[in-house]
């Protein structure tokens, strides 16, 4: 049987340009002042960092193209990477707060201030772009595998629905912190699990 009209999907580096049918990418950006005291010169560094991660999760889950035979289109591992492309477009098109688009012309403490909400704004979604990306890599390994799993017999569902239930919340933020750490980044101010989840709550759905 025939899964994929050319080759099999591969999981991704990132880096590459996904075509003119891929998920947009994320353009919006924030704009800083060039004298911040140093301490906010991290803090906006720490921005750049996250989005930076944000924006190369969203192109890798572009390249997630799910093409099965009519016959396979309603199997589970190819409607996991057909919701992850939707979810992805959807936090794609989550309004970026006018009011954080531009650093005030104020206090150290009120730039401080500032460039902390931004750094919660953008730790969300990356934490909502990472949670979607490791749902479409289970997926694309189940799409892969699933020839070899057929022959052999062997049960893939559940062995997706496993690979899926082990994407927690708490997965993904020690993965971040713990990458973060190693690359020596300051993560003084970036926020804990529950305020990143208000932060998503808080959206409008």
């Amino acid at each position: 049987m025939v899964f994929f009209k050319k080759a099999p999907m591969a999981l991704p580096s990132g880096g590459r340009n996904p075509g003119k049918n891929s998920i947009p990418e994320a353009t919006q950006q924030y704009n800083y002042s060039n004298a911040l005291p140093k301490v906010n010169e991290a803090r906006a560094l720490r921005v750049t960092e996250i989005m930076t991660d944000y924006q190369g999760l969203l192109r890798r889950i572009a390249e997630y193209a799910p093409n099965p035979p009519p016959e396979d289109y309603y199997e589970q591992g190819y409607e996991v990477l057909r919701q992850c492309r939707a979810e992805a477009r959807a936090v794609l098109v989550v309004p970026y707060p006018v009011d954080l688009s531009h650093m005030p012309n104020g206090s150290e403490e009120q730039e401080k201030s500032h460039l902390q909400r931004i750094i919660v704004d953008a730790s969300a979604r990356r934490f909502q772009a990472k949670k979607i990306y490791l749902r479409a890599v289970a997926a694309v390994r189940w799409s892969n595998a699933r020839s070899a799993l057929l022959q052999a017999g062997t049960p893939q569902a559940a062995q997706l629905q496993q690979e899926l239930a082990a994407i927690t919340d708490t997965r993904i933020i020690d993965d971040f912190r713990q990458a973060d750490t190693q690359a020596g980044y300051w993560l003084q101010d970036d926020p804990p699990l529950a305020t990143i989840l208000n932060w998503i709550r808080s959206q409008p759905t």
